[in-house]
């Protein structure tokens, strides 16, 4: 049998009194549901739960914590489900029904968990309840594949994207989409300045070019790098605005490190491949919970 990948995500709003999530019924399976869909050929599951919430309710969002996956067994195969919290952002009465969802309803937690169908849908609710949902994404990128070392003569920062990494930065934008990313920084390294271009263009960001945060002046000055990060953490927490950083091993682990000695979070990866990332949810200084985006693949 198939392995069926699919994601969804619990779209929330601030309500009068509580905090209110999308329900949706599906005509199709005569069922309440949160909104999910099977994964496209070249997605991440990421992309996958944003394109899907926004397909299915209509409604624009941003991507909060991961809440966890399900499975189940459908027809053809085993369906694996991945979930993510999801901000909705602007007029959230934009939803039209149609042949797929035809009602959606915005409920208080409890009235949600009595009218989901499936008893996994209210598990999901239930690790949103008890998540960090309402947190700023403060997102550390490692740039894309770059020349190896013994490939290039010049000055190493000098040293521009690999081919394969060339595809890898023009496939960013889609994947940090879903973040709604507001402010993008990176360091002055070449391969960091390609890695970060087409998702400027892409997005509409301006580039913000910091020499804090390169190789030379962590070897160097490792404090100030540090410095530039707080401050950047700092903005995060008093603007809540979604923030991208660009920059290399070991100062991207180093500086997680550092700027969550005060927090408790797990991580799966210590540290990061060309084009991977870690999504730092933060609430006001702390890092809440810390998701890991794989490279796309190409």
């Amino acid at each position: 049998m198939d392995e069926i990948l699919a994601a969804g995500g619990v779209l929330w709003r601030d309500g009068k009194n509580k905090v209110e999530v999308a329900v949706i019924h599906r005509p199709r399976y005569d069922d309440w549901s949160l909104p999910k869909g099977k994964l496209d050929v070249g997605e991440t599951l990421a992309q996958t739960a944003y394109r899907e919430i926004k397909e299915e309710t209509g409604i624009e969002s941003r991507l909060g914590p991961y809440l966890g996956m399900i499975e189940y067994f459908v027809p053809t195969g085993e369906k694996i489900v991945h979930y993510w919290s999801a901000k909705a952002l602007g007029e959230s009465s934009t939803f039209t029904p149609n042949e797929e969802v035809d009602e959606l309803r915005w409920l208080d937690l409890d009235e949600a968990s009595d009218l989901l169908t499936r008893e996994s849908d209210v598990e999901i609710l239930e690790n949103f309840e008890n998540a960090p949902y309402d947190t700023t994404p403060l997102i550390f990128l490692r740039h894309a594949k770059a020349l190896a070392r013994s490939e290039w003569d010049g000055e190493d920062m000098d040293r521009p994207l690999a081919l394969l990494g060339q595809r890898q930065a023009e496939r960013l934008a889609n994947i940090f989409a879903a973040y709604k990313i507001e402010e993008l920084y990176t360091s002055d390294a070449t391969r960091c300045l390609e890695t970060v271009r087409p998702m400027s263009e892409t997005l509409g960001l301006e580039i913000n070019i910091k020499h804090s945060m390169s190789e030379y002046v962590f070897e160097k000055k490792p404090e100030k790098t540090l410095d530039f990060f707080k401050e950047i953490r700092n903005l995060v927490k008093e603007e809540k605005r979604s923030t991208l950083l660009c920059g290399h091993n070991p100062i991207l682990p180093q500086m997680l490190r550092e700027l969550g000695k005060k927090s408790e979070f797990a991580i799966t990866h210590e540290k990061l491949d060309p084009a991977d990332a870690w999504v730092l949810h933060m609430k006001k200084k702390k890092i809440m919970q810390v998701d890991y985006i794989v490279a796309p693949e190409i």
